[in-house]
């Protein structure tokens, strides 16, 4: 069993916890003063596999891109439906402890959560993360998609690190395990 693959949610909030406002919009992200690309592509080089929701699916679907961001990754939507694969994303609707168990038991890299307030708590209930980086913005959204949601799991965290790029911190942290 590869010890070091780790599931890691790398995502960015608002200072009062939002990843996105009521109706799905990141400009407020775009809007702050960064340091190239914030860290994305360090971190981006650590994982070879990414986990997401459905309604991040969509999301990212709807964007005008040239072509899937994350073509040279394995990438794999939870979803409660049944999707037909495409050339670039296998849709997941098994069982998600036992799944991310069998991803995190295989060799590889990291495992990015890359994002779902609904896929992270499900993560989260089924104490499935391992890590958590979050670039926080120094922008008060006062209402939108928070990043965690009320659940019955709490998480103890060690502080791993801190990143400043301009405007953002990034704050890195191991989830204490028993």
């Amino acid at each position: 069993m590869n010890q070091n693959r780790n599931v890691v949610l790398f995502i960015a909030s608002s200072l009062d916890g939002y990843i996105a406002t009521k109706d799905e919009s990141l400009q407020w992200l775009f809007d702050v003063e960064g340091e190239g690309d914030n860290g994305i592509s360090e971190f981006y080089d650590t994982v070879d596999t990414l986990l997401m929701g459905k309604k991040t699916y969509d999301w990212l679907m709807k964007q005008e891109m040239e072509e899937f961001p994350y073509t040279n990754k394995e990438c794999y939507v939870f979803s409660r439906s049944s999707y037909e694969d495409t050339e670039n994303v296998k849709f997941v609707n098994d069982d998600i402890k036992n799944f991310v168990n069998t991803l995190k038991n295989k060799d590889g890299n990291n495992i990015w959560v890359l994002g779902g307030g609904e896929l992270l708590h499900s993560f989260i209930q089924e104490d499935l993360v391992d890590e958590i980086i979050i670039t926080f913005a120094p922008t008060i959204l006062g209402n939108g998609i928070p990043l965690f949601k009320e659940g019955n799991r709490q998480l103890d965290l060690s502080l791993k690190g801190t990143r400043k790029f301009n405007q953002f911190i990034e704050l890195h942290y191991e989830v204490k395990r028993q």
